[in-house]
């Protein structure tokens, strides 16, 4: 089955004639459904399509938004001030768009503390960001790691 550029059927012909019809026209013989009986073969430019097909995948990535992930890393003896300074940094991530990721370290002796001192520092990053970010979850001990993912409300 062959079908011209302008979309008229023109019925069964023979591969040669098909070609050369093609050729005639100046454009692509193109099989376009090779399991139908009998196959459908179009005439039509090719590189047009391959061009309205890369644009059309340009644009479908354009919209699309990733995410990133920030990441800001606290020990459970930190200063006050030092973690206002953190959190700060966090809620310029979290006003970007991005996910925060607090992710508090543990060493030595604190191993052993690391629910009541993972606990309270958590509490206090939560009390810093409750305001413009909910948490989404929290991680277990991961080695001698604890981590929180927050994102914007």
């Amino acid at each position: 089955m062959l079908i011209t550029e302008d979309g008229t059927k023109l019925g069964i012909v023979n591969i040669d004639e098909a070609i050369t019809k093609a050729q005639e026209a100046g454009l692509d013989l193109v099989e376009v459904a090779p399991n139908a009986t009998p196959p459908v073969c179009k005439i039509l430019n090719f590189g047009k399509i391959k061009y309205e097909a890369k644009k059309k995948r340009q644009n479908s990535r354009k919209k699309q938004h990733v995410i990133k992930i920030k990441e800001l890393r606290v020990r459970p003896g930190i200063g006050e001030h030092d973690l206002q300074t953190k959190m700060n940094l966090g809620r310029k991530f979290l006003s970007d768009g991005c996910k925060l990721k607090i992710t508090v370290m543990f060493r030595g002796r604190e191993l052993s503390r690391v629910e009541d001192l993972g606990d309270s520092i958590l509490a206090r990053v939560n009390a810093l960001l409750g305001d413009i970010a909910e948490a989404e979850e929290q991680s277990e001990l991961e080695g001698r790691r604890i981590s929180l993912m927050y994102i914007a409300k």
